[in-house]
Order: structure tokens, then sequence, then C-alpha cells
């Protein structure tokens, strides 16, 4: 059995294959991450061209600086997330401090408006990294308006099992505002609070 320390195998030949230069592992890295990348920004900055700005930006940044990304801190999703994070909220400060001295807004405003995007895309990237059969209650029960008893008819489960499902998965959520979760990317500071 593998140490809980030890990470995941693909993660750590993608960082070996980026360090020697494989424009593969690029290509490979981006199959896998570029919607979760793409998604997080779009979540941040609400602009469908700077998230495809900052998605340009991340994998330039992975295929630059391949150390930067350490196996033993953590899973490399959770780092790209962060990374898209941190760099989505540059970009959203850098924006809205230049509306700022045209005189539009206050700076209390701004960090509104950050606290509030990093919460919302740490939601998104929880709700994509938790398991199926939790993920796949919480669509019934919030997007297609089901109580806990047409949850588990749809699904195929006990009552019981689909609350326990929908109270697990709004355990999870409601991390989005708590900057010490667990599940927080790791090397992330301020990933869903203070940046």
């Amino acid at each position: 059995m593998a140490h809980q320390d030890t990470p995941p195998r693909w993660d750590r030949k993608m960082q070996q294959r980026l360090a020697r230069g494989e424009a593969a592992a690029l290509g490979e890295l981006y199959d896998r991450f570029a919607s979760l990348v793409h998604g997080l920004a779009h979540r941040v900055l609400g602009d469908e061209r700077a998230a495809d700005g900052v998605t340009r930006e991340v994998f330039a940044h992975l295929w630059e600086h391949p150390d930067a990304y350490d196996p033993k801190q953590g899973p490399l999703r959770s780092w790209v997330a962060a990374l898209t994070h941190r760099i989505a909220v540059q970009r959203l400060r850098a924006t809205e401090t230049a509306a700022l001295e045209e005189g539009s807004g206050t700076s209390e405003e701004l960090e509104h408006k950050v606290r509030h995007a990093s919460v919302a895309a740490r939601a998104d990237y929880i709700a994509q990294s938790m398991p199926a059969p939790l993920r796949a209650a919480l669509d019934l029960a919030y997007f297609q308006r089901r109580d806990y008893r047409q949850t588990a008819a749809d699904l195929g489960v006990t009552e019981d099992e689909a609350r326990r499902r929908l109270r697990l998965g709004l355990q999870l959520l409601s991390t989005a505002h708590d900057t010490t979760a667990p599940g927080a990317p790791p090397g992330s500071p301020g990933y869903g609070g203070a940046v």
C-alpha cells in the first residue's frame, strides 16, 4: 500500500517530463487540465477573453517553470488550480485597480469582489473534485430541485444514502469560505481567502 505522502505516479512523471522539455507532456497536461484552468479563471474574472489569457499564461508558466511544482506538496491538479487562482486574482486586481484609478469604485469594493470571486472559484473547484456520487446527488437536489426522496429514487439508492450524500456534498462546499479548510490546494496561501 502506498504511503499517503507519496505523490501520485502520473503527477511525478508529468513533472519529470516537463522538466526534460517534452512538448508532448505539455499537450497531455493541457488535455487534462485546460477545462479546469479556463473554468476557474472565468469564474474569477467573469470574462471569456480574460480567462483565455489566464489559461495561456498558466500553461506557459508550467512549460517555463516545471520545477515550480513539487509532487511532495500535493496533487498536480490542486497545484494547477492554485496557480490559476493566483494568476486570475492578480489579473482581476490589476483590472480593478485601473478602474479605481479612473475613479470608479472603492478599494473596499475591490476587496469584496476579489473575495467573492475567490470563494466562487474555490466552490467550483470543490464541486469538480468531489466524488461523482456526491456531485450527482447535489446536481439533482440543486439544479433539478429534487428533494432527498426524489434524489434517492433517481440515483437508485436508499433515502438514508441520498441524505448522506447530500450532507457530505454540502459540507465539502461549505469549506469554500474557510481558508484553512481540508482540501485547499497545497501551496496556495489565500486560496479562497485573502490573497
